[in-house]
């Protein structure tokens, strides 16, 4: 049986005067899991998401939300919450101030979680009566998913949740996602971060100049075929060295191809999963133990490039658009400028 959809979006065209920010963009994103939008500067991930908030409306295609159709008005879809290009904050408030100001705004008959838990749900209740324009870049972003979270929203939506977020916010924020899922809320991201998109989407829609040129299961975007460069480091650096030369498919890369920090220790081979497969059943009949093997770049972020640099080339089984006729430019992507700051020195 198939999967329940949260959002259909069918032939969706937004134009901004001669600019065609999504070109009949088609896309399907299942109830319950978390769906990565990526793309470069300027290829409609903002827009894509400022429809699904309410922000825009589409100018041609249909788009239905949570099983309903979306009309022609401005008006946020329910059970729908979120952000794009970063929260709406009051800085002269404090944290909690802010929330008690939003979740007063909720219709009386809306479910509301509490100021205090959702405070407490993104790591911010020791810093609930900091006023915000003390706050860092990932002290705001924290802020704004508890706010989001304040309507219990059957629908998420997020634009680069994990900007300016340190160790500690990443690891509130994403337990806070992968919470949310496991309830059957649906989460929309958007991030330049393949490793969190690794880490949390189970799908992701890859937008290049408006159009798309991949949306489906991550697992679709891992080509057994391709080749991918991996790093290499063995217990005998000479040894393995010698094996790598010795197996049929692996080449090492040397000189400024090699992206590997300065370690003599770390070798970088280049070859598809079968070559590696081979190579690690030859180091090991060498009796020559493997320390660490991992793509240098992930399979994601290789397939990311290889579709956005090449849009025309499109991935098996994938859900796809035509490539687009023109670049975009990056208008709708641009986030404010925030201080480089640490959340840990906002906080003293």
């Amino acid at each position: 049986m198939e999967a329940p959809v949260a959002v259909r979006g069918r032939g969706i065209t937004k134009v901004f005067g001669d600019v065609v920010a999504l070109d009949h963009v088609d896309v399907s994103m299942t109830q319950g899991q978390i769906h990565g939008l990526v793309g470069p500067n300027g290829a409609g991930k903002t827009t894509l998401l400022g429809l699904l908030l309410g922000l825009a409306v589409a100018d041609e295609g249909s788009l239905d939300i949570l099983g309903a159709p979306v009309g022609r008005g401005l008006a946020a879809p329910d059970g729908v919450s979120g952000f794009v290009d970063g929260p709406g904050l009051y800085p002269t408030l404090t944290a909690r101030q802010n929330l008690a100001t939003l979740a007063a705004l909720c219709p009386d008959d809306a479910p509301a979680a509490g100021v205090e838990e959702s405070l407490e749900q993104v790591g911010l209740a020791d810093v609930a009566d900091v006023k915000v324009r003390g706050f860092s870049l990932g002290m705001r972003q924290r802020l704004g998913l508890a706010a989001a979270l304040l309507t219990r929203p059957r629908l998420l939506v997020l634009d680069e949740p994990s900007n300016g977020l340190d160790p500690v916010g990443k690891k509130h924020v994403h337990g806070v996602l992968s919470r949310l899922v496991s309830e059957g809320v649906t989460v929309v991201l958007s991030s330049h971060r393949m490793d969190d998109l690794e880490a949390l989407c189970s799908e992701v829609t890859i937008l290049s100049s408006g159009r798309v040129v991949f949306s489906g299961p991550v697992a679709k975007l891992s080509d057994d075929s391709r080749e991918l460069d991996y790093r290499l480091r063995a217990s005998d650096p000479s040894a393995a060295r010698a094996v790598a030369a010795g197996t049929p498919g692996i080449r090492i890369v040397e000189g400024p191809d090699a992206a590997a920090r300065p370690d003599t220790g770390v070798i970088i081979v280049r070859a598809r999963v079968a070559a590696v497969d081979e190579l690690v059943a030859r180091m090991v009949r060498e009796d020559v133990a493997v320390r660490e093997l991992a793509p240098v770049v992930s399979p994601l972020e290789a397939a990311f490039l290889a579709l956005t640099e090449h849009p025309a080339r499109t991935e098996p089984g994938a859900r796809t658009e035509q490539p687009a006729r023109t670049e975009q430019p990056a208008r709708m992507e641009q986030h404010s400028e925030q201080p480089a700051r640490t959340e840990q020195e906002a906080d003293r």
